[in-house]
């Protein structure tokens, strides 16, 4: 029994010893707080000491209210902006490939070079083609011979119409099956169906190529343009004419245009329609060269104020700012329209000229005395 009462005596000791009392932390929370409220007054106390300072050494001799700083209000064209990523693409971009199975036997251009439509990239061989319709036409030349002679007769009424009908198949026949072995010829060549700017080159010489297998890409790089991909809910507000401005960062080059297209249906899959501009043809531009849209999606009619939003408060009802009023804080209440990077578009409530609180608004009242410093 004494055994077990000294074993409950260490546990009691020992829990007590290893959780601070309520008490003992409710003491250590208001020595804190007391630091802290400490500390708050001597900053308050250090802020107006800098105040005075600043006052007198402006020449205010007698302070009263509160040190602010005030800017002009200012008015202009106000525009928001819808902000999207797009990419720099070329109107006419072809990948050629060879019409025909065969062995490549020859490439007439490289990389970079600029080539015209109709003008032949690049060809497979064509050796037995060609000896086909050599041959082909060593027999037209023979038929051919044998109907103007079989015709000249059946002019004469000589010989049967059967016999002249005969030859004159076979020679059509034979016209047909040249003009067959041609276009297989033709086939066998690789050609450029636009103007522009060979972009790769994908074949060697004798290597194996099929259809649908790429060989050379060709670039029209004077036809340029911008596409982009808008969420579907700025349908109503993204439209072809739209101003735009395109900043390009890799050339650290800027443009103001307009959307040239914009597409009327929304893809399924991302919920997103397609809009393009159009650029200059004449500068450096690269394909897949990243782009940064700015479509104007509202623009005022008129001159409006504009005002920096981190101005703006709000008692729970009104958005307000606070203006200089001689020698008085004034509370404007706002009716604010949109607003973007930052600045709000003001509708009513302040007008241009007047002085806009831009620091010490804070904690102001409607009336409270306010001073500025003397420049």
């Amino acid at each position: 029994m004494k055994k077990h009462l000294i074993l409950i005596t260490v546990a009691v000791l020992l829990f007590s010893c290893g959780e601070p009392s309520k008490e003992k932390k409710l003491e250590q929370l208001k020595s804190e707080l007391t630091k802290k409220q400490n500390s708050l007054s001597d900053l308050k106390s250090e802020i107006e000491k800098i105040e005075n300072e600043i006052a007198t050494l402006n020449g205010v001799k007698e302070l009263q209210g509160q040190l602010i700083e005030v800017q002009p209000a200012t008015v202009g064209i106000f525009k928001n902006y819808l902000d999207i990523m797009g990419k720099v693409d070329a109107e006419e971009t072809v990948t050629l490939s060879s019409e025909m199975p065969g062995t490549v036997s020859r490439i007439y251009v490289s990389t970079g070079d600029m080539v015209n439509k109709g003008q032949v990239l690049a060809e497979t061989d064509n050796s037995a083609l060609m000896q086909s319709i050599n041959d082909a036409e060593l027999n037209l030349e023979l038929i051919t011979t044998l109907y103007e002679k079989q015709k000249s007769l059946w002019d004469q009424k000589i010989g049967t119409e059967v016999q002249f009908l005969q030859i004159k198949n076979q020679k059509e026949s034979m016209e047909k099956k040249i003009g067959a072995l041609k276009e297989q010829l033709r086939m066998t060549k690789i050609i450029s169906p636009i103007d522009g700017t060979i972009d790769a080159v994908d074949i060697k010489a004798g290597s194996a190529v099929a259809p649908g297998m790429p060989a050379i890409r060709v670039v029209n790089m004077s036809k340029l343009k911008i596409k982009a991909d808008v969420a579907e809910k700025f349908a109503p507000l993204i439209k072809k004419g739209n101003e735009v401005r395109v900043l390009i960062p890799d050339m650290n080059d800027s443009i103001d245009s307009q959307i040239s297209y914009a597409a009327k249906t929304i893809n399924t899959l991302n919920r997103t329609f397609t809009v393009e501009v159009k650029l200059d043809g004449n500068k450096d531009y690269h394909p897949n060269m990243f782009a940064k849209l700015m479509i104007t999606t509202y623009s005022s009619s008129s001159a409006v104020v504009q005002l920096p939003v981190k101005l703006i408060q709000r008692d729970g009802t009104n958005s307000y700012v606070m203006i200089k009023n001689g020698n008085k804080a004034e509370k404007r209440i706002l009716k604010i329209g949109q607003s973007y990077n930052g600045v709000a578009e003001i509708l009513n409530g302040i007008k241009a000229g007047d002085e806009i609180i831009t620091n010490g608004f804070l904690g102001l009242q409607d009336g409270s005395a306010i001073y500025t410093a003397v420049k």
